[in-house]
């Protein structure tokens, strides 16, 4: 099933656009198969059990991302004696995703990605990728930006440690983008406390830039998801572990299998209670309209031809006579039949 953020058109549609409600949820494996294939596989079939939409992966290369003044993050401090040790022991080869990315295709999982060199987007080019996704360190990256635009996929950008003014740049991008694309609201706190979650944000951005907003999510909470949609994203991504407890920079911030489904069910049950945007009578309480309603009412007894005055009548249920708020269009009318204290006035019963 397509997602309401339609992969297959290319386009990520806002969800007052789209014919459904659904949200494409992204499992965000990163590199939390800490460079073993084996245990990418299992994420990716765990992701499939939740119901995620999406599986996603990072390819780079370490010689290619860091410079020789490369720093780890507080986060990540600990996890290895520097910036190119830790990344070189979580690496996928090209053909390693490759691989993995088929076999998420055959249990009908979309295929994302994230670059982060002018190299890994020419790699990229040698995979099946159903979206390319730029994280929130190069949502300001302009030339790896213009680059993933070459390969004419679905685009999306976080943006944590962002300015809104530093996002005008990756939006332009994305409308004039044959594929689309989308932002999402991100906060980057491994993990993010709740009162640092942001969802006011997609709201924000979705006002300024008028694009499909999502939100990638680094709290540990099992709703943040389901308030997300809630808060009007259209696409949700969660990092997803064997292990929240397992030694790795992004694990702390994930969730194992367990959460991970318990996470996508209430994203899914979330969906069924916003529905579409729409304001008007369902039809599970147009019975409740009928009975509960109020009408004009004969507050005495009206003879056929008497001339209607304001202490002739009073407003009672059910809805289904003249409506209450019509009740001063009726003053000054001639009733054209009779009527007891307590009969409701219908409109075949005035002379308009």
């Amino acid at each position: 099933m397509e997602s309401a953020t339609q992969i297959g058109t290319g386009m990520f549609k806002e969800a007052d656009q789209a014919n459904s409600s659904r949200t494409f949820v992204i499992a965000e494996i990163g590199v939390n198969h800490d460079g073993d294939m084996s245990k990418a596989i299992q994420l990716v079939k765990d992701a499939k059990t939740a119901g995620a939409d999406a599986v996603k992966f990072q390819l780079f290369n370490p010689d290619r991302l860091l410079s020789n003044q490369a720093m780890l993050a507080g986060y990540q401090a600990g996890k290895a004696k520097g910036a190119r040790e830790l990344l070189a022991g979580l690496m996928l080869s090209v053909d390693e995703i490759g691989q993995i990315l088929a076999v998420a295709r055959d249990l009908g999982l979309k295929g994302v990605v994230t670059p982060f060199s002018l190299e890994d987007v020419v790699d990229l080019e040698k995979l099946d990728v159903d979206v390319v996704k730029i994280a929130s360190p190069d949502a300001v990256n302009e030339p790896l930006l213009q680059a993933v635009k070459g390969l004419e996929k679905p685009l999306l950008i976080s943006t944590g440690t962002c300015e809104l003014d530093e996002l005008e740049f990756a939006a332009e991008l994305i409308r004039g983008h044959v594929a689309g694309g989308g932002l999402l609201q991100c906060v980057s706190s491994y993990p993010t406390p709740m009162e640092e979650a942001g969802l006011g944000g997609i709201g924000v951005m979705r006002d300024q830039f008028s694009l499909p907003i999502g939100y990638s999510d680094h709290t540990r909470d099992v709703n943040t998801g389901a308030m997300a949609v809630c808060a009007g994203a259209v696409i949700v991504e969660k990092h997803l572990t064997y292990d929240c407890r397992a030694d790795g920079p992004d694990h702390a911030a994930s969730m194992d299998g367990d959460a991970f489904c318990a996470y996508v069910k209430k994203i899914r049950e979330a969906e069924v209670m916003m529905g579409a945007r729409f304001k008007g009578i369902r039809d599970v309480e147009r019975d409740v309209r009928l009975v509960s309603r109020q009408s004009v009412c004969a507050a005495k007894d009206l003879k056929m031809g008497d001339i209607i005055g304001a202490g002739d009548l009073t407003v009672r249920r059910p809805g289904d006579g003249v409506a209450a708020k019509d009740f001063e269009k009726v003053i000054g009318r001639k009733i054209k039949s009779n009527k007891e204290l307590g009969d409701l006035i219908y409109g075949e019963d005035v002379a308009w």
